[in-house]
């Protein structure tokens, strides 16, 4: 089928996957042998060692949220010659190394199945994350799964996609959030195959995805609220031109 090129985007100004990043190089190595990762200005020097010397290739980008920075490692993937790429937030990665790494080799056929697949979380992978995701994010994924005539977890960080729906997203991709933003470009504009697959390795690790302390109040609560809005709203913007 091809070698899959693993795509990711870090920002992590404290030193946080330092030790989680060498901890996962040896399946990373295996799984993903040409993995990119785009790292924001204000990380740590040692993270960028850190992915460097196990083996990823690395670009420092600014500190511009979200969405750009994954634009940012979309067009890292474009000047590649590979054909398939997976796009995974790095804390996602490593979540699903440490837990769940036999899962990353289905992962990797199920994208030569589709332009575009959305790689969702288990129900019970689901219940993991904070009350406050929970809540907000099953809005989005029923908003965006209407949309789509199937039923989809598209807020879990993760999306397979070959070289055209990569080119076609960063052509029309200008959201700020992207994660329902770019299956509907493939969907509605490109009329691409978009697929969905739900895995157990994007679950939630306090340790590594966040703190689940840190999303109990109410600003918290209205910070998810604001998210899952965004996100929602961009599945009713993007049409076909």
């Amino acid at each position: 089928m091809g070698q899959v090129c693993l795509l990711c985007v870090v920002h992590d100004p404290n030193g946080r996957y330092i030790d989680i990043v060498q901890q996962a190089a040896e399946v990373l190595n295996a799984v993903y042998p040409d993995r990119y990762v785009a790292i924001s200005d204000q990380t740590t020097e040692r993270t960028v060692c850190a992915l460097r010397d196990t083996g990823w290739t690395v670009q420092i980008v600014p500190k511009a949220g979200a969405a750009n920075a994954r634009r940012d490692v979309l067009q890292m993937g474009q000047q590649t010659n590979h054909f398939r790429f997976h796009y995974c937030d790095l804390d996602r990665i490593l979540t699903w190394v440490l837990n769940h790494p036999d899962e990353l080799a289905a992962v990797k056929t199920a994208i030569v199945d589709y332009d575009f697949i959305i790689f969702g979380r288990t129900q019970r992978a689901f219940a993991t994350h904070p009350p406050s995701w929970q809540a907000t994010e099953a809005i989005t994924n029923h908003i965006c799964s209407a949309e789509l005539g199937q039923l989809v977890d598209v807020t879990a960080g993760s999306c397979g996609m070959t070289r055209p729906a990569l080119e076609s997203i960063l052509h029309h991709s200008q959201a700020k959030v992207t994660d329902a933003e770019w299956p509907m470009i493939v969907h509605r504009i490109v009329a691409g195959s978009v697929g969905y697959r739900a895995v157990e390795g994007l679950e939630y690790l306090e340790d590594i995805n966040g703190s689940m302390a840190d999303e109990q109040d109410a600003k918290s609560w209205c910070t998810r609220l604001r998210l899952s809005y965004l996100i929602s709203e961009s599945v009713l913007t993007m049409r076909r031109e």
